[in-house]
């Protein structure tokens, strides 16, 4: 399946915010905002090693700075909407200079409706960015680029009752030889119903497949890994406002994953994400959220993996101008492999995140934050390790 088979299609629907008529209230200062920030960030272990590797000598932290600049559009037409960015960004790093990479980050999206009762969206994205050294650890520079496109439709029959519909393309690539085995097509289908009460809660039962090729196969233990995978998933789908202050959001149910070869991969069974979002008083925000689902990995090893976690935010609003935002994190992996044959049985990792930070509004359009984080990896599966970090940052927009 393909939406939108290449990047020019996106770049024509971003092209098309500057041709669409704009209402004779709204001035450009309404709905186009430029935007500039710079960060300044410090890792302590940029390429997630063990403190006992031996395979990279020498410096492991690193200092980066990074710039972005760009610009957000709102464009509502009549009773349609397009939203997005354009952004572009340049990352140095101090020592380990040949990791350095322009950025780019595109997103359009048009809300559209039909009379009364048909509503939707249609867009895409393009983002290119460094991959993660948490799976792939080298000193090699490998970009990866994410292409999505997607299409959605909701018709309301009944002022309590729709059915949705939609599908969405995306595409996964990888500029380094070594790491191209990983690069991957995931398209995917949704039908949904829901019931949806005068109190703005949705409850709702959503049927999904997804369906993953990867063209590279991986050359493992002799033998060449095809890891495309067909998808079927049966959901509930739930935003239950109990209040102003408490809402409750749930995609979960059950999931089966059949792989193209090596059936002893095949799963299925609980899959799913749940939130619980609560405020009070508008000026502490706390989020709780737990979730058991299939992840991709970037690794030379295994593709995917099945993820067990929870994690904990929240925001203390202190003043009109000052935020204060800190989050813990953890997550367990369980790696399908070849149990046996081409890895060992009972792949697993563990890893937890902490983070704390402060954010500074001295004026509307202009924000300075500061964070702090720390991060541990531990298990059978992949490298242990350890590392932390700061970032300051400061941003405009106009």
């Amino acid at each position: 399946m393909r939406l939108l088979p290449n990047k020019k299609n996106l770049l024509l629907l971003l092209g098309a915010a500057a041709a669409l008529p704009l209402p004779a209230a709204a001035g450009i200062s309404d709905t186009i905002h430029p935007y500039l920030s710079v960060t300044r960030s410090h890792d302590a272990n940029l390429f997630r090693l063990d403190d006992t590797a031996t395979g990279l000598v020498g410096q492991r932290d690193d200092n980066l700075t990074q710039t972005q600049y760009g610009v957000l559009f709102d464009l509502p037409v009549s009773r349609q909407r397009l939203t997005g960015q354009i952004k572009q960004s340049r990352v140095k790093f101090e020592h380990f200079k040949e990791l350095d990479y322009s950025g780019k980050d595109y997103l359009a999206d048009l809300e559209w409706h039909i009379g009364n009762h048909l509503e939707g969206h249609l867009g895409g994205l393009y983002a290119q960015t460094l991959t993660s050294f948490s799976d792939f650890h080298s000193a090699q520079r490998n970009l990866r680029v994410q292409r999505r496109e997607y299409v959605d439709g909701a018709w309301r029959f009944h002022p309590s009752y729709r059915v949705r519909a939609a599908a969405a393309s995306q595409k996964f690539t990888y500029d380094l030889p070594a790491q191209r085995f990983n690069n991957r097509t995931e398209d995917q289908l949704d039908l949904g119903f829901d019931y949806l009460p005068s109190s703005g809660s949705r409850f709702g039962l959503q049927a999904s497949q997804i369906k993953a090729k990867y063209p590279n196969h991986r050359f493992v233990g002799g033998a060449l890994i095809d890891d495309g995978y067909t998808q079927n998933e049966l959901k509930a789908n739930v935003y239950w406002l109990f209040s102003a202050t408490s809402q409750f959001t749930m995609l979960a149910g059950w999931a089966e994953r059949k792989h193209s070869f090596f059936a002893e991969r095949d799963t299925s069974g609980l899959n799913g994400r749940a939130s619980m979002n609560w405020s009070m008083l508008r000026k502490l925000r706390m989020q709780a959220s737990v979730w058991r689902e299939f992840a991709p990995v970037e690794s030379n090893l295994v593709s995917n993996s099945l993820n067990k976690g929870a994690s904990f935010t929240t925001t203390w609003d202190a003043t009109a101008k000052v935020s204060v935002n800190a989050a813990v994190r953890r997550d367990k992996r369980d790696f399908s492999t070849l149990e046996g044959r081409i890895a060992a049985p009972d792949l697993r990792d563990k890893s937890r995140n902490a983070s704390l930070g402060v954010n500074y509004a001295p004026l509307q359009s202009v924000r300075l934050s500061a964070n702090v984080f720390h991060e541990t990896r531990s298990g059978n599966a992949s490298t242990n390790y350890r590392t932390h970090g700061a970032a300051v940052s400061a941003s405009i927009q106009f």
